[in-house]
């Protein structure tokens, strides 16, 4: 029979025209492969030679650990006629998924001598930590950064299986005991770049070394090393060090010039998992899309059913509501926060009134002396943006110019300034970004204000008839309140993948960190940037994935027996939702109050997650359960989990059910719904909890029991809640929130819960 099935596999092939090439991912039925075959490689390879106008070389990934099948170089008819064959479960296009752009550690408890691990200090568990290796798949690595030193640390774990890549310009004795593995992934980057795809650039040398500063800064973040008198020229001064100082690093370069191809991330996941890393730290994504066609979470499956966890980042594109990226619920979705730490900087305008904002800018300055201010002068409609060529220079020569947020990058518009002669830039936020302030070494002096106060200014700009400026700036400030305020970039729920899973699961820092940068580039990314800086402040989402991924290789390190989804519930459960001033954390955005779709379960605690004294766990079968339950074919079952017997004979009734830690609850014409969870005690023996309830007016909540006594460590119990929904709710009602809490002196093990009247 399969000799029979690959002949007319081979049929199809060899009755195809050449046209303009892509690369397609390929799903085949692993037991399909002939006996004559010796791999699975071997058939694929044999498969596609046999297309006379193809090369052997269209071949460009075979996958065994994280999928089931190879990406190759193909034109649209010959991925048409391979989906027809009976071996093949499915071909799809290439995916491009794109990047998600010190004092941390203090900021979140990590300095502490003892009391961090019950029982134990900080030292020990940074012991326990070198046998953790957190495997980063971004833009690569700068592996001459004082963040990757070594020093004091013992022998790479005998498990590790990985190796560093020798290119023109990476000598694999670049690593070493701390930077243990670097490897670059760039067959579907460079297919696309030149052999025919869209993004028809120049190729970069296929090496591990980071030429953009993005995976240099967030593999330091994970587990950079301590580097005394760090900054960025000058700003945020201090000690910096990653989350998980004593933790190995391995990196996989999969993000190129033109983004990350999805061929290339799973080639990179599958190498990851392979070499023996025990965290997967991605701060990248794309769109929504159904779990069997994401590539992300499809290799985060099998590295979850292999025993490693992964964190990804949530997306940069709030506040607008349901753009979260990494929704798969084996995924770590991660929105960022911001720290207690600022950069204030003022403009000083001709009416004598001083306007707050902030600044990376290191230059001289441009003096106390105001200067004239400009905004949206000109005949073209694209100065108001600061625009590529929208600004006159015989009108903002010598002045400061008022720029909105928008369109293009920060950076870019100062540079636009500055090339048109001007001397200084303010950048106003809109109601997009609201009030959300994020500082920048921009290469003039600038001050990014916030959306009221950049109203102000356009007003005065456009009432005075001679309007001034001057900019001044202040350094670094600690101990900022409130903090942490969700950012306003930080994507937002709900989940519309699966809208019965809360998402983001956390917040975690990602307002101007520092770490660790690449000297290839300058701290702003652009071309004419010529300064060099060992460390930069960035922000996005991407810099709050790294801090969850090194936590929790310190959690791994602290209970290496926990499985991935027992890592991920005492993060979220220990996490708080009240700001330094004990109020309820806020939105940037607007500054009102934040909620679940914004911050998940809330803002990690590392102390509190060590020791959480309760945990929900998930089994890959109760995984498989959940993706059962979708809708989904027993075929899309198997893109993602791999398995010859999957029946899919068992499933929930809805994917609610699945043991998650919080809760998305879908009235959708329905009045009751009822969910049943279970808990494990991962705290002492003979402990006793008791459940509180939090929930708005229009919901009754009930729990079946109320009290669990949990006699011995490991001990599991379930219980039922039951969310009413109140009559004459309306379906147009706005969304509500509320919590379920079981308590007890030593611990709160708290879930988020969200409320929808509408089916989504």
């Amino acid at each position: 029979m399969a000799a029979m099935a690959s002949s007319t596999f081979f049929f199809f092939l060899l009755c195809l025209k050449v046209t303009a090439k892509k690369t397609y991912i390929v799903h085949m039925k692993h037991q399909d492969k002939p006996l004559s075959f010796e791999t699975h490689n071997d058939w694929y390879r044999s498969s596609l030679q046999s297309l006379t106008a193809t090369p052997a070389e269209s071949l460009l990934y075979s996958y065994n650990a994280a999928f089931n099948g190879f990406a190759a170089s193909l034109d649209p008819e010959q991925a048409e006629a391979l989906g027809k064959s009976d071996s093949v479960l499915g071909v799809y296009e290439d995916t491009v998924y794109n990047l998600h752009t010190t004092r941390t550690p203090q900021f979140l408890g990590l300095d502490a001598e003892s009391g961090l691990w019950a029982g134990h200090n900080t030292q020990q568990l940074e012991q326990a930590s070198r046998d953790v290796i957190i495997g980063v798949l971004d833009t690569g690595v700068w592996p001459e950064s004082k963040s990757f030193d070594d020093s004091g640390m013992p022998e790479v774990p005998a498990k590790w299986r990985g190796e560093c890549e020798s290119a023109p310009d990476f000598n694999p004795k670049f690593c070493n005991r701390k930077l243990i593995g670097a490897r670059s992934f760039s067959k579907g980057y460079r297919m696309a770049s030149g052999g025919g795809g869209i993004y028809k650039k120049p190729g970069e040398i296929q090496s591990p070394r980071d030429k953009d500063g993005h995976g240099t800064h967030t593999a330091s973040t994970a587990a950079g090393s301590h580097v005394a008198n760090a900054s960025l020229l000058g700003y945020a001064s201090g000690t910096a060090r990653g989350m998980a100082t004593h933790a190995r690093v391995a990196t996989y370069k999969v993000c190129w010039e033109t983004g990350c191809f999805g061929s290339d991330i799973l080639a990179g996941m599958e190498r990851a998992i392979e070499d023996g890393v025990d965290v997967l730290s991605l701060s990248l994504g794309g769109g929504s899309a159904p779990y069997f066609r994401d590539t992300i979470a499809i290799g985060a499956f099998t590295a979850m059913e292999k025993g490693i966890f992964v964190s990804c980042s949530a997306g940069n594109s709030g506040p607008t509501k349901a753009t979260l990226a990494n929704v798969a619920p084996w995924i770590m979705t991660v929105g960022a926060g911001t720290l207690d730490r600022d950069f204030p900087a003022y403009a000083v305008l001709g009416n004598k009134i001083r306007y707050n904002g902030v600044s990376l800018y290191s230059g001289r300055g441009m003096g106390k002396k105001p200067v004239g201010l400009v905004y949206s002068k000109g005949n073209s409609s694209g100065s108001n943006l600061c625009l590529t060529g929208s600004l006159d220079p015989a009108l903002v020569r010598g002045k400061v110019v008022l720029c909105d947020r928008g369109t293009t990058a920060r950076v870019e518009k100062g540079a636009v300034v500055r090339d048109a002669g001007g001397v200084g830039m303010i950048l106003a936020n809109t109601e997009t970004s609201g009030e959300e302030l994020v500082a920048d070494s921009h290469l003039l002096p600038a001050v990014a204000v916030g959306r009221k106060v950049g109203d102000l200014i356009r007003e005065y700009a456009r009432s005075d008839p001679n309007p001034t400026a001057a900019l001044v700036f202040g350094g670094t400030v600690l101990d900022i309140k409130p903090s942490p305020v969700v950012a306003a970039f930080s994507s937002r729920g709900p989940n519309m993948v699966t809208p019965q899973i809360l998402k983001p699961d956390v917040i975690g820092p990602g307002v101007n960190i520092l770490a660790a940068w690449s000297e290839a580039i300058g701290p702003t990314g652009l071309a004419k940037d010529s300064r060099k800086t060992m460390f930069n402040i960035m922000s996005g989402t991407s810099m709050s994935c790294p801090h969850i991924s090194g936590l929790a290789a310190l959690i791994k390190a602290a209970h290496p027996e926990w499985s991935p989804s027992a890592i991920k519930s005492a993060l979220m459960t220990t996490a708080y939702t009240q700001d330094n001033t004990n109020s309820t954390l806020r939105d940037a955005a607007d500054g009102s109050l934040s909620n679940p779709w914004a911050h998940g379960a809330g803002h990690v605690d590392p102390q509190k997650a060590l020791s959480p004294g309760l945990i929900y766990d998930i089994s890959t079968d109760e995984y498989i359960t959940f993706l059962c339950s979708l809708g989904y074919t027993v075929d899309h079952v198997k893109t993602l989990v791999k398995r010859r017997n999957v029946t899919c004979s068992k499933k929930f009734k809805d994917p609610g059910e699945l043991n998650y830690p919080s809760f998305s609850v879908m009235f959708g014409g329905k009045r009751v719904v009822r969910y049943t969870r279970e808990l494990t005690n991962v705290g002492p023996a003979r402990s006793m909890y008791k459940v509180t309830v939090n929930g708005p007016s229009t919901v009754g909540i009930s729990v079946r029991p109320k009290t669990l006594i949990f006699r011995t460590v490991g001990e599991k119990k379930r219980y039922t809640v039951t969310f009413v929904a109140k009559r004459g709710t309306s379906p147009m009602a706005k969304p509500e929130f509320g919590s379920i809490v079981w308590g007890n002196a030593q611990n709160q093990v708290k879930s988020p819960v969200s409320f929808s009247w509408s089916l989504m």
